[in-house]
């Protein structure tokens, strides 16, 4: 039987990122048998790309990547943006009030598969957020041989976690897309899509990048998945993570089918040869 009851959490602060978006940080509170063991055990083992169920009370639930996982404290991170009842009474909320959380969930990012090679990043819009942690984390950890993060926006307006791409800029190849324009001349920003600047990217690595992760708008991964192919990529190296309304998250409610998959179990992250074999191209 699943164990629906959700851990305890506290918000602890939060910043504006983005139109309508915001960075939250949050703190898991030790339940009473487990105050003396820190955290409680599967709260400490969260894979990059996995997701949370945020419930806040009396409202509802709904489902948000880490863009930190929990620390040996508790802490971790999700951005939110504000779009339903949930989102939108998370907004009203001040730091210190008690929530509920469920995870973690889900298939993360191949991080073994992942490690000392040729990685291309590609995030569009609020999707740059399953992509913070493993980009991250093989910045921290220093396992590529090649990191390029490619990341498209509508306008500058609405770009999202500004902060980390910000950091990311100092160390690795950041291509900041604004599909209307309105870029500020900085080196690192360019008028189209995440396709339009992908020859001037994929050249830049010499040799073809060993694995692709996407994440975004589904129109947006499955044309960059098509391109990459196109280029010579593998599809058994493309990897993209897929957004559904997860409802239950373990599987039983339906709501994140894929014909024969759930987004909710057997991804978010799907291998792009896999996934098109049961993807059904939609809402869900």
């Amino acid at each position: 039987m699943h164990n629906f009851t959700p851990t305890a959490i506290q918000l602890v602060d939060y910043y504006d990122d983005g139109e309508h978006a915001r960075h939250f940080n949050f703190r898991l509170l030790a339940e009473p048998e487990a105050a003396s063991q820190g955290i409680a055990h599967h709260w400490q083992h969260v894979k990059a790309g996995q997701f949370f169920m945020l419930c806040v009370p009396s409202v509802g639930e709904a489902p948000f990547t880490f863009t930190q996982a929990p620390d040996e404290t508790g802490h971790f991170r999700a951005l939110v943006r504000r779009m339903g009842s949930v989102t939108s009474a998370l907004f009203e909320l001040e730091a210190g009030q008690i929530l509920g959380a469920r995870g973690p969930f889900g298939k993360g990012w191949p991080m073994n598969g992942i490690a000392d090679k040729r990685v291309l990043v590609v995030g569009g819009g609020c999707g740059l957020a399953p992509l913070v942690s493993v980009v991250n984390q093989l910045i921290d950890q220093q396992n590529y041989t090649q990191l390029t993060v490619v990341y498209g926006a509508r306008n500058r307006m609405v770009q999202m976690l500004n902060p980390e791409r910000e950091r990311w800029q100092h160390i690795i190849p950041v291509y900041n897309m604004i599909e209307d324009g309105t870029t500020n001349g900085d080196d690192n920003e360019y008028i189209g899509t995440p396709v339009d600047i992908m020859p001037t990217v994929l050249n830049s690595f010499g040799e073809l990048p060993e694995v692709a992760l996407l994440a975004g708008p589904e129109a947006m991964m499955y044309s960059m998945a098509e391109y990459l192919v196109a280029f010579g990529l593998s599809d058994h190296s493309i990897y993209l993570s897929i957004e559904r309304r997860m409802h239950c998250a373990v599987g039983t409610c339906g709501h994140c089918y894929l014909k024969n998959k759930y987004a909710c179990t057997d991804g978010p992250t799907f291998r792009w040869d896999e996934l098109q074999q049961y993807m059904v191209q939609g809402t869900g």
